[in-house]
């Protein structure tokens, strides 16, 4: 028998949202960067193991500086938003 109310379904099988799609892409592309361009060429710059687990475990920090500059020019445009389109509507 069915019932004739809404049909509820699994997390996993609900609809994903554009922006959660696009903002995963562009996580994704970001950490594909990261790996190819910054810790890979620091890995591979050493010989000895321990000298590729310091370069990689430093590498972190300059991803988590990535990571703040990031959050914080978005937190400065999100702060300042309507002065930035006052501006751009005035030129």
């Amino acid at each position: 028998m069915r019932q004739n109310g809404p049909v509820l379904l699994p997390l996993a099988l609900q609809k994903i949202e554009n922006e959660y799609l696009l903002f995963g892409a562009a996580g994704l592309i970001s950490l594909v960067a990261f790996v190819g361009l910054i810790l890979v060429p620091a890995v591979s710059s050493y010989g000895r193991i321990w000298e590729k687990a310091a370069a990689g475990f430093l590498s972190l920090f300059v991803l988590a500086a990535l990571v703040l500059v990031g959050v914080v020019v978005g937190l400065a445009f999100v702060y300042y938003y309507n002065d930035i389109s006052d501006l751009l509507h005035s030129i």
